[in-house]
């Protein structure tokens, strides 16, 4: 039986994961969460390693607040880039293949054709700067690495954009969403079996991968589709990023060429308002 160690054990991806992993009987999750194990603390992680025999390590720990990572800088350096480092040298150490989650904002937005992962990444804010240094300090600690970008998550737990919504709808009668900002929306748990299926690889790929849900949306069409779906009447008006202006740019269109992944794991993706109303349904379900 393989153990699986899971950092970031609270998150929204972790969560889903622990709902899914209930039925890979041939594998052993083992979920931490920051104050059970610090990737701050090179030793903390070494350690654990020792106590425990592990064939993968799905990093799901990151610092994720967009905004406050423009004044807290350290606080974000020291999860996505120290905390990334330390488990890829220790993962070198044990032979343990390391899976890290990270962001389409590691690109500017500039672009008008979809994002592949031999393009030049040129992250616009201090996450986005955070995660890609990440992905840096892993590449060059450790070869057996999988990386796979991701972009807009959100499922049934945690803090997301759905959950926003889905609260502001029943509060008010009328919103307005940002309409020039384009990306796709990702369902966690569609990529929960996407980590899964990398996992049961007879022949690991290793490298930097890009994933989400198939098609494309602004954050005025997400949230158009969270009450279209979920039968909320709100008014809803698109507006310009500039107002609704925030501390941390955002790229204005971050959509990701999935071809290499699909080919890697002969997978079908799902349409992404597809994925959000199986999200809906079981949050209604609830």
């Amino acid at each position: 039986m393989k153990n699986i160690l899971v950092t970031g054990g609270n998150g929204q991806l972790a969560t889903c994961l622990k709902e899914v992993s209930e039925e890979q009987g041939d594998l052993n999750f083992l979920f931490v969460s920051s104050k059970q194990l610090d990737i701050t603390d090179y030793n903390a992680v070494n350690d654990f390693f020792k106590k425990n025999d592990i064939s993968y390590c799905i990093n799901c720990a990151a610092y994720t607040a967009v905004d406050k990572a423009e004044t807290d800088i350290e606080a974000a350096t020291k999860v996505n880039v120290v905390g990334a480092r330390n488990l890829s040298k220790v993962c070198s150490l044990f032979n343990t293949i390391l899976i890290h989650i990270s962001t389409d904002f590691v690109f500017d937005g500039e672009k008008t054709s979809l994002y592949s992962e031999e393009d030049k990444e040129t992250p616009i804010c201090v996450y986005g700067q955070t995660k890609l240094k990440g992905e840096i300090a892993i590449a060059e600690s450790w070869e057996k690495h999988i990386i796979i970008r991701t972009s807009w998550l959100y499922s049934e737990y945690g803090n997301n954009f759905l959950k926003t919504m889905l609260r502001l709808g029943a509060e008010r009668d009328s919103l307005g969403v940002v309409a020039d900002q384009i990306g796709t929306p990702t369902y966690a748990v569609d990529l929960v079996e996407v980590i899964i299926a990398v996992i049961n690889m007879k022949e690991p790929e290793f490298g930097v991968f890009h994933y989400s849900n198939e098609g494309v949306a602004s954050w005025y069409d997400f949230a158009e589709a969270i009450f279209d779906i979920s039968k909320t009447k709100v008014e809803l008006s698109p507006i310009r990023t500039e107002a609704y202006p925030t501390p941390a740019k955002r790229p204005t269109f971050s959509v990701m060429d999935k071809s290499k992944i699909k080919l890697s794991l002969g997978i079908k993706i799902p349409y992404w308002r597809e994925s959000l109303r199986e999200c809906i349904l079981t949050i209604k379900s609830f």
